[in-house]
């Protein structure tokens, strides 16, 4: 316990705690007083400016001549390699273009594994066509696990010509892969774009069993990017979310989300100007924003565009997450990506709606026009169903992160159990196809009219299929949801997983219907009598339709033989299981030196966050929470001093509550400042340890000591005399906007 004469030597801290609680207040205030920023909007028409900083095709007839252009095209369209003189030209074209959009520099914009990206500014003077096809960052000082040293440093940078080129700020971008020295991938884009390579060269033959003329499969994704907006004078005014990203101490606010008064309520005029902003920049960047809206939790927003081709939307992420941080401050905020960065509410997610397509028009996970037309459709649902159920623990940790684990499987958002929900109609179809000959037309309802009962009122059309918000892959009509990836993460990460599977299913499924047709079997005979012993297995695995939150599906889906692992650090082991080493090496798409590097950049990852969280909770612990806690004690024992002098007799009973406060706050400084400790021994001990596998085990320790420091200060901020409380409140950075 803390006694009188010990708080007597805090009396200069006190006063530096009566200052830093004023300074809270103040930018408390400041920030209540903020208003919407004025936003110019270019005249006319969206289409207008829609990609005015992107040099697309029009740009490229407009820059290129006759030659050059068809080259460009042909090299995109078909995917092959560029002559040098042929990118002599292009590049001349896109410097002129540039300059006249005020350009001074140019850079290779690539995405190396730290879940953003990276750019080397050179001046454009120079810019021919060797430096648009190619440039050399240190590959030693990017995420790499052991591929390069420092002594190994020499990396490259490649131009993808499949994602158009583009100004930002006053520099050309170039989209590009990175690859060591020595050949190995050291990016997010290159395993991506082999891997969507993979599922078209593998979906191709099976359209074709329906229709000859399909030459490629395109995968599409459109994203919905989930973040928070906290003003900046209260973001600078908690170390914490500077440096980490999240709040790792704080009291919840009386009023958080119960009440679901947030969820698509008028937006903020502060937030509207903030996303106009943006939607503004990113319409020139040629990315097709269309919905806004606020989320569930205060202060929490969404946005999301027009599905793409997947590499390109990929991009149009990343890009447009850049520019939502750089305007933000324009604005007097900070964007928050991390996955949960305030405890209690919920946190923030990047739902991946991912489809096929085929370059005859045709959607492969949309119900055909005919039975022909269905059967297609139930060829790809059921074999991409059985891809996931195969490899349903390595797409978890393709989704998990230090970050997404204290998001997934907290009641807000999907649980650490991959499943996927079909919808009533689905689940119908696939148990009649059990039942019925392979020779039966599929027949698969559409969209049924429902009367609300008002005249005044039209007929509403609703979807075959329901949604399941804890289904971590879900139908939804025409397209998969994976919605268990996290606001921070690069979609490439889950998406190179998802495509790696579905291309192999894809593969044995084709294998599988060759030889039934070749033992004599007609196509349709064929693929129905191959898709049913696949329909059977996913029914009984990894379709669910019920609550993924529940402790029964949790014992169900042990059962069933789903993966069940909550350890972050372990999940990553799947990278490196001879399931994932057969998955993409026998596709090409990573080695299993890059499988091996991969892995090892995610325990690195993994436990450097959390050691930093860590280290920071200790720090903010004896710096900022103990000296309040003390001060707090200081101020009810002088009190009880007061009271015993004027009521000598008296005072015991009359300050019962004062020393009942006085005992419970010394209990919980006491219990903080031990806890602390054990943080800090929890650190030190996986600080020490080299290999990054069990660094990431010992790491996930100091993380649950993390928890238990947290649980005591929020109990005297709790307590605490609010003006005295030096770091800014939930319930002030989720209600100021």
């Amino acid at each position: 316990m803390i006694i009188p004469e010990k708080i007597a030597n805090f009396e200069s801290r006190i006063d530096f705690l009566i200052i830093m609680g004023n300074l809270r207040f103040d930018v408390v205030q400041d920030a209540f007083k903020k208003k919407a920023a004025t936003i110019d909007t270019p005249a006319g028409k969206t289409s207008e400016f829609f990609g005015s900083q992107v040099f697309n095709r029009s740009k490229m007839k407009q820059y290129l001549d006759a030659s050059t252009y068809e080259r460009l095209v042909h090299c995109i369209d078909q995917e092959e390699p560029l002559d040098a003189k042929t990118a002599d030209k292009v590049a001349a074209g896109m410097k002129k273009w540039a300059l006249e959009h005020g350009a001074t520099h140019v850079t290779h914009w690539f995405q190396p594994l730290t879940e953003g990206t990276a750019e080397k500014h050179d001046s454009i003077e120079q810019f021919d066509g060797k430096a648009l096809v190619q440039q050399e960052p240190d590959a030693s000082s990017f995420p790499n696990g052991g591929i390069r040293a420092t002594f190994e440093a020499r990396g490259y940078t490649a131009w993808d010509p499949t994602s158009p080129v583009f100004i930002q700020d006053d520099t050309l971008c170039v989209p590009s892969v990175f690859i060591a020295y020595t050949g190995e991938a050291l990016d997010y884009k290159t395993p991506l774009k082999k891997a969507l390579k993979a599922v078209s060269d593998a979906a191709v033959p099976i359209c074709r069993l329906f229709d000859p003329k399909v030459n490629r499969v395109f995968s599409y994704l459109g994203w919905e990017q989930e973040y928070f907006l906290v003003d900046e004078d209260l973001y600078a005014a908690r170390p914490d979310l500077m440096l980490t990203g999240r709040t790792l101490m704080g009291h919840s606010s009386s009023k958080n989300q119960q009440l679901s008064d947030h969820y698509f309520a008028a937006i903020p005029s502060r937030v509207a100007a903030f996303m106009k902003d943006v939607e503004v920049a990113g319409l020139k960047l040629g990315i097709p924003l269309r919905t806004r809206h606020n989320e569930v939790a205060p202060n929490q927003f969404e946005m999301a565009p027009v599905y793409e081709e997947a590499n390109l939307a990929n991009d149009h992420n990343q890009m447009i997450m850049n520019v939502m941080t750089r305007i933000a401050r324009k604005h007097g905020f900070v964007v928050l990506f991390h996955e949960k960065p305030f405890e209690g509410i919920n946190g923030s997610g990047k739902h991946n709606n991912w489809s096929l397509g085929t370059d005859t028009g045709v959607q492969l996970l949309a119900p055909g026009k005919d039975a022909k037309g269905n059967l297609q459709f139930v060829t790809f649902f059921v074999n991409i169903l059985a891809a996931v159920q195969r490899h349903n623990g390595l797409l978890k940790a393709s989704v998990a992160s230090a970050n997404n684990a204290h998001r997934l499987g907290a009641h807000e958002a999907p649980p650490a159990i991959v499943s996927a929900f079909l919808g009533q109609t689905m689940t119908a179809v696939l148990r009649k196809l059990l039942e019925v000959p392979s020779d039966t037309p599929i027949e698969i309802a559409g969209k049924k009219g429902r009367k609300v009962g008002l005249v005044e009122i039209p007929e509403i059309f609703v979807d075959n299929t329901d949604r399941n918000r804890t289904s971590p892959f879900a139908f939804t009509g025409n397209r998969f949801e994976f919605r268990a990836v996290g606001s921070s993460a690069n979609c490439a990460g889950s998406l190179t997983v998802l495509s790696a599977a579905v291309a192999q299913q894809f593969k044995a499924f084709k294998a599988d219907v060759d030889k039934a047709m070749a033992a004599g079997k007609p196509v349709e005979t064929a693929v129905m009598d191959c898709l049913k012993p696949l329909i059977a297995s996913i029914l009984d695995t990894i379709c669910f339709e019920g609550n993924g939150y529940s402790d029964e599906w949790k014992a169900e889906a042990a059962r069933r033989g789903l993966d069940t692992e909550s350890s972050v650090p372990k999940m990553f082991c799947k990278f490196t299981s001879a399931e994932a080493v057969e998955l993409f090496t026998g596709q090409a798409i990573c080695s299993l030196r890059e499988l091996e590097a991969r892995a090892d950049v995610r325990w690195q990852t993994y436990s450097t966050k959390v050691l930093i969280e860590a280290r920071m909770a200790a720090r903010m612990a004896l710096n900022h929470v103990l000296p309040a806690g003390l001060a707090y004690q200081r101020k009810l024992l002088e009190n009880l001093d007061l009271m015993r002098q004027n009521f000598p007799g008296e005072y015991m009973v009359m300050g019962a509550t004062q020393i009942g406060l006085i005992k419970e706050c010394s209990e919980i400084i006491d219990s903080i400042r031990s806890r602390a400790g054990e943080l800090d021994r929890a650190r030190e001990k996986a600080e020490a340890l080299e290999e990054a596998y069990p660094k990431a085990i010992a790491a996930e320790k100091a993380a649950s000591a993390l928890m238990c420091l947290r649980e005591s200060i929020d109990a005297l901020e709790e307590i605490t005399d609010n003006a005295i409380w030096p770091l800014p409140k939930y319930r002030e950075l989720l209600f100021i906007s």
